[in-house]
């Protein structure tokens, strides 16, 4: 049943010119004909609940039936986040600024919600600052955020009236990177992406993404950025991938080798997603981003659909994905 209630909210909201584009695109690179490749989407829909970004980001058309079911896929990720995700909690996630009053121990910034602070409160916290980050309270996917040079303002005010008229109410201090990810790249803050799953006994950590800046400020994949796999002893083990699908070895502007990066001040970042999740046990099921500063590491924003990530077959000798290990942890 579960299954056919995907198949059918996936029909319903389905792009067709899309899935038609896709499944062309993954005819060539498959060297099967379109035709074949559509029924082979259809398949998968019906028995994996993997739409035709599934089929195509984790490559089933390379996998047997067996490696199939190992994949985690939209289908199973939406039912897991329905099971264990107290929707009258999610808005604790969903605003920013709550999450930022909830979690202000892990946050290692200051931050004003400037609904409720006047021109003076807002001139007095700039004081001495040479850049201050504004975030929309709702907006996700790196949207919706500014990195403003205060020395490009003279005029303050005019900066305060448009900062509310744009509905970034959020300023926080700007992160300040560690030096180690600055050498992968600089001019954003490469976060991590730590899923965990809260039993009631303990938290466990699924899996850990890197995400990578390119030509931006933000580190976001729908913004231009890259992501990566971290094992569980904090090195990155395959290489980068962006939205065209290109495998990315060395970073394209700092010329810094991806596979085996190690993540420094790895186990604060574990340790901080653990002692976090505790906080909000009616939501099981989180995707953490957090920020790799010198010396300590900062909670950025956490996420009731944590996102669906996996090694893609091509890079994998055994062609698994994550759902295995995440069946050892969620019921």
């Amino acid at each position: 049943m579960r299954k056919l209630k995907f198949l059918f909210r996936t029909l319903l909201k389905m792009d067709f010119k899309n899935f038609f584009r896709i499944a062309k695109k993954v005819s060539k690179k498959a060297k099967k004909p379109t035709i074949y490749i559509l029924i082979d989407m259809m398949i998968c829909g019906i028995k994996y609940q993997a739409g035709y970004m599934d089929y195509q980001e984790f490559e089933f058309y390379l996998l047997n039936k067996n490696e199939r079911k190992t994949y985690l896929t939209r289908g199973i990720n939406n039912a897991i986040v329905s099971k264990y995700n107290n929707k009258d909690y999610w808005h604790i996630l969903n605003d920013k600024i709550e999450f930022n009053n909830k979690f202000k121990k892990y946050l290692n910034r200051d931050y004003l919600d400037l609904r409720n602070t006047s021109i003076n409160d807002f001139k007095s916290f700039i004081k001495n600052k040479d850049y201050i980050i504004a975030k929309e309270l709702d907006n996700c996917g790196g949207k919706g955020i500014s990195k403003i040079n205060l020395k490009e303002y003279k005029d303050i005010d005019k900066l305060y009236k448009e900062l509310l008229n744009n509905k970034q109410y959020l300023i926080e201090d700007l992160i300040i990177q560690n030096k180690e990810l600055n050498r992968l790249y600089p001019d954003s803050i490469n976060s991590l992406r730590i899923i965990t799953f809260n039993d009631g006994k303990e938290v466990n950590i699924l899996q850990t993404i890197i995400r990578i800046g390119n030509n931006s400020f933000v580190d976001n994949f729908s913004s231009g950025g890259m992501y990566t796999f971290v094992s569980d002893e904090g090195v990155i083990t395959v290489p980068a991938i962006d939205q065209k699908d290109n495998k990315i070895y060395k970073h394209p502007k700092t010329n810094t080798e991806i596979v085996g990066f190690k993540i420094p001040n790895f186990d604060k970042a574990i340790k901080l997603v653990k002692e976090a999740s505790k906080l909000i046990p009616e939501i099981k099921y989180i995707g953490w981003d957090v920020a790799i500063e010198e010396d300590k590491v900062s909670l950025i924003e956490g996420n009731e659909y944590p996102g669906v990530f996996q090694i893609k077959p091509s890079f994998s000798k055994d062609k698994t994905g994550i759902l295995p290990r995440y069946n050892k942890y969620i019921k």
